[in-house]
C-alpha cells in the first residue's frame, strides 16, 4: 500500500493583505505523478515554489517524507525543480551542467562521472556530454535540465511547466519520454500546467486550482467523466453547460427542462439535485442518430449552423428545434463528412451522460 510522500495542508500565501493562494490541502503518494492545473494566475506556480523552499508560506505546513520542510532552506529540502526555461549554463558542457549539483555536493570524480554517465543515457542522450546546450535541440536541452535535477537523487521532482517552450509534435513526444521516465523510476512528481491535455495523459491524479483554490482532485478520468463544478467542466476539454429546471425526481432519475425549452431524462443521483440546476454534456457524448432510430430517448431535432473539420474529428455548432444552442463532436467518416451547414439533423444524449456540475 502506497504512502503518503507529500502533505500540503492549508497552505496560504499572502503578498501584502491580499491572500494570493490558499488555504490548500492535498497529499501526494509516494510514487505518484500529481499534477497542478489551472490557468494563468490561479496559484499553481506560487504553490510549487512554496513546497520547492522559494516563497515562503505565510500560514499551513508543509511535510515530505514525515520531516516538516515548510520552514527549512531551499537547499535542504532534498526536492529537485525542473524550470520552464531550462536554467542550462549556456559556458558549461552538457557533462558539467549535469554535474553541477554534484560539484556543489563535493563528490568524488569518479562518483560524478559515474552518476552523470548513468543519468545521460536514462535520458536518452549519452553521446552529448561535450557539447554545449546551444547545440542542442529545445527537447534535448529539456532532456538535460531533468536530468540535471535528477541526478542529485531528490526526493521529490517538480516540474514547472517544462514543455510549454517546446513545438506541438515535440512536447507530444517529451510528454511520453518524461511519463516513461518517471514511471521506470518511480520518483514523486509534482507537475505544474495549463495544459489539459498533458496534465490528463501524464498524471496519477490531478488538482485544478482556479483564483488560488482547488476546484477537484481526482484520476484523470474522474476530473473528466465527473467534474464537480463548471469550472473543472469547462476548463477540462469541451463541454456544454446548460441551466435546468428540475420537473420530477424519483429513482430512475430526473426529468429536466432546460431555460430554452429542452427536455431531458438524466439517471442522476437525484439527492444532488436542486430544484434549479446546472448540468453538463461532453459535445463527445451527444449521438448523430440514423434515419431508421426514432424510439430513442432524450432525442433532440436540430439545424446545423456551423462546420469545423477536425481531421480525426468534425465539429458541429447546432441549434436545437428547442432554441437551444449546444456544440457537438462527432468522427470524421463519409456519413459526417457530407453534413453541411443549415441542415436538419437528429441527435440524442444518453441520460447517463448528463452531469450535474456546481456553480
Amino acid at each position: 500500500m502506497s504512502t503518503v510522500e507529500l502533505e500540503v495542508a492549508g497552505l496560504v500565501k499572502r503578498y501584502a493583505p491580499q491572500v494570493a493562494i490558499g488555504p490548500l490541502s492535498f497529499s501526494v503518494m509516494e510514487g505518484e505523478f500529481f499534477s497542478l492545473l489551472g490557468p494563468s494566475g490561479c496559484g499553481k506556480s506560487t504553490t510549487l515554489r512554496c513546497i520547492a523552499g522559494f516563497e515562503r508560506v505565510s500560514e499551513g505546513r508543509i511535510t515530505l517524507g514525515g520531516r516538516q520542510i515548510h520552514d527549512v532552506p531551499a537547499h535542504k529540502r532534498d526536492v529537485g525543480l525542473v524550470f520552464q526555461n531550462y536554467a542550462l549554463f549556456p559556458h558549461l558542457t552538457v557533462f558539467e551542467n549535469v554535474a553541477f549539483g554534484l560539484r556543489l555536493r563535493r563528490m568524488s570524480q569518479a562518483e560524478i562521472a559515474e552518476r552523470v554517465v548513468r543519468m545521460l543515457e536514462l535520458v536518452g542522450l549519452p553521446g552529448q556530454a561535450r557539447r554545449y546546450p546551444a547545440q542542442l535541440s529545445g527537447g534535448q536541452q529539456q532532456r538535460i535540465a531533468i536530468a540535471r535535477s535528477m541526478v542529485l537523487e531528490p526526493r521529490l521532482l517538480l516540474f514547472d511547466e517544462p514543455l510549454s517552450n517546446l513545438d506541438f509534435k515535440l512536447r507530444v513526444q517529451m510528454r511520453n519520454e518524461l511519463r516513461d521516465l518517471q514511471r521506470r523510476l518511480g520518483k514523486t512528481s509534482v507537475y505544474v500546467t495549463h495544459d489539459q491535455t498533458e496534465a490528463l495523459a501524464l498524471s496519477d491524479r490531478i488538482a485544478v486550482l482556479s483564483q488560488g483554490r482547488i476546484e477537484q482532485i481526482g484520476a484523470p478520468a474522474d476530473i473528466y467523466e465527473a467534474p464537480e463544478t463548471a469550472f473543472v467542466a469547462d476548463f477540462i476539454g469541451s463541454s456544454n453547460i446548460i441551466e435546468a429546471a428540475v420537473t420530477r425526481n424519483d429513482t430512475t432519475g430526473s426529468a429536466l427542462r432546460t431555460t430554452a425549452g429542452l427536455e431531458l431524462l438524466a439517471t442522476a443521483d437525484p439527492t444532488k439535485i436542486a430544484d434549479h440546476c446546472l448540468i453538463m454534456v461532453r459535445p463527445e457524448r451527444i449521438r448523430l442518430l440514423e434515419d431508421e432510430e426514432t424510439d430513442v430517448l432524450n432525442r433532440i431535432s436540430a439545424e446545423i449552423d456551423d462546420i469545423t473539420y477536425l481531421g480525426e474529428d468534425i465539429q458541429l455548432h447546432i441549434k436545437a428545434a428547442s432554441g437551444e444552442r449546444l456544440l457537438v463532436l462527432l468522427k470524421s467518416e463519409r456519413r459526417t463528412r457530407a453534413l453541411q451547414r443549415n441542415a436538419k439533423i437528429a441527435l440524442a444524449i444518453d441520460p447517463s451522460d448528463i452531469h450535474f456540475v456546481r456553480k
